[in-house]
């Protein structure tokens, strides 16, 4: 009877001993992994978060970016619904891709 108390015993530390290797193991790797985060974190520059501008002319350019990007988008909705041909959808990416940049310069630029 002893004897397998004994052997239960020994078991049971056995099985402690390497649940707590594991867990040591396990810590160790989660504070290497950190230490190798932090050191990469100091090296890259903290991005500002919130601080975007709230003037007339950032809103008035931020409206103007939202319209300009919903206009592409229904025009390419168009091209989808209109043609099949996947040879023209592409070219209406392409050229929406090309051009929109070019009608914004020649209608919203403001420079004399």
């Amino acid at each position: 009877m002893s004897r397998e108390r004994a052997r239960r015993r020994l078991e049971r530390e056995r099985d402690e001993a390497a649940r707590r290797s594991a867990a040591d193991r396990s810590r160790r790797r989660r504070v290497r992994r950190q230490a190798r985060r932090d050191a990469l974190a100091a090296l890259v520059p903290a991005r500002p978060r919130g601080q975007r501008q709230h003037g007339l002319l950032a809103r008035r350019r931020r409206t103007q970016n939202g319209v300009i990007a919903c206009l592409v988008l229904a025009s390419q909705l168009v091209v989808w619904l209109i043609s099949p041909d996947p040879w023209v959808r592409g070219t209406a990416a392409v050229l929406a891709v090309i051009l929109t940049p070019v009608l914004v310069t020649l209608t919203l630029d403001r420079r004399p």
